[in-house]
């Protein structure tokens, strides 16, 4: 009995001074668009101690967000198509990025202009299907700006 109380107490001990695992969302930003224009990309860089998956984006410019894949298909044509979830494996670094897998908002309710900025929160889930949000503020970028990184998160 003594074994098991203690072996308990150890438990307890490792898991509260254990840290929840961290995701990092560092450059995020949103290309700018033209006046009547309805969609726009989001893009990012994303890290994580665990394994998690990327299930949905939401943002207040859009009454839609998709995670979005661009790959060339068989028949050597790029297309672009919505996929249900990203994977973001532990310790690797995912970049979501023009001509890559990104974010697209769709209905925007106005034009996103460059030097104004959006909020996007993501929301990502663990092996456990335990989810969590993380809200990033996204600076709009004129349509020809690069990737750029280290954009402040709150």
């Amino acid at each position: 009995m003594r074994s098991l109380f203690l072996f308990l107490a150890l438990l307890c001990w490792q898991t509260a001074g254990a840290q929840a695992p961290q995701a990092r969302v560092t450059g995020v930003w949103v290309r700018a668009t033209v006046p009547g224009q309805q969609a726009t990309g989001a893009f990012m860089t994303l890290e994580s101690d665990v394994p998690l998956k990327l299930i949905e984006v939401r943002s207040p410019l859009a009454a839609a967000a998709e995670i979005h894949e661009t790959r060339v298909d068989d028949d050597g044509v790029m297309r672009m198509r919505a996929i249900p979830q990203l994977d973001l494996p532990a310790g690797k670094t995912t970049q979501l990025k023009p001509g890559g897998h990104h974010i697209m908002l769709l209905g925007l309710k106005a034009q996103a202009k460059a030097g104004e900025q959006t909020t996007l929160t993501l929301v990502l889930e663990d092996a456990a299907r335990q989810r969590r949000e993380i809200v990033a503020d996204a600076p709009i970028r004129a349509l020809n700006a690069p990737h750029q990184h280290g954009e402040p998160m709150r």
